[in-house]
């Protein structure tokens, strides 16, 4: 049997292999993240890297440059002037590899233990697309309310976790640590002091969600 490692790779089947305590999916009521957890997806989620921007602003954006362009009437009552987000939707996990890689053939007629170890430490944040124009942290905790699921800022996948796992005869199974992420819709908007609100900004957010393995074989 030979171990490698390879720096990117895409399988046309791909499994996931179930932890044992049977984890909690993206549409599953507060999940408790763990840093063994180990997700089920067919095939191993990907965001769209090349179009993520990663890193959440840390700071709120500065006001729209056009204070009229809002469609409600103002409000006597007043407002807290500034960005808002407000979660719309959500989808499921994607993973975020930590790391290279890893795979082990099976050369063999016999079912095979494949074991796998993580090799780095890293820290995996909130990626988005479109402008999100408030603090990763208002827009995390925003999500973790609307959807009633436990989102971070940032979660790090750690050196030395290791997972055992059957790889079947002449089959390959190929292993990436990382931090899953949860994928979602919404949009930032202004509020002025009067109450008026500016145009929505549509946002598709990742937020992690839980660390763990995504395996599959082929």
């Amino acid at each position: 049997m030979r171990v490698h490692r390879r720096a990117l790779l895409a399988p046309a089947v791909a499994v996931m292999v179930l932890a044992a305590a049977s984890p909690a999916l993206a549409d599953d009521p507060t999940p408790t993240p763990t840093p063994t957890e180990t997700i089920a997806t067919t095939p191993p989620g990907r965001p769209e890297e090349s179009d993520l921007a990663e890193g959440a602003p840390e700071t709120d954006a500065p006001a729209p440059s056009d204070p009229l362009n809002y469609p409600n009437m103002p409000d006597g009552r007043g407002c807290d002037q500034g960005w808002y987000y407000h979660p719309t939707s959500k989808t499921k996990d994607y993973h975020k590899g930590v790391g290279v890689e890893q795979a082990n053939y099976n050369g063999t007629l016999r079912t095979a233990k494949s074991a796998f170890t993580s090799e780095v430490t890293g820290t995996v944040g909130v990626a988005y697309t479109g402008e999100l124009n408030v603090k990763g942290t208002v827009a995390v905790a925003e999500i973790s309310s609307k959807f009633g699921v436990t989102v971070s800022a940032s979660l790090t996948a750690k050196i030395g976790n290791t997972v055992t796992v059957d790889t079947p005869s002449h089959r390959t199974t190929y292993a990436r640590y990382g931090v899953f992420r949860l994928k979602s819709y919404g949009y930032s908007q202004y509020v002025y002091v009067n109450c008026g609100k500016g145009s929505k900004k549509n946002v598709t957010i990742y937020t992690p969600h839980r660390v763990g393995w995504a395996i599959w074989e082929n």
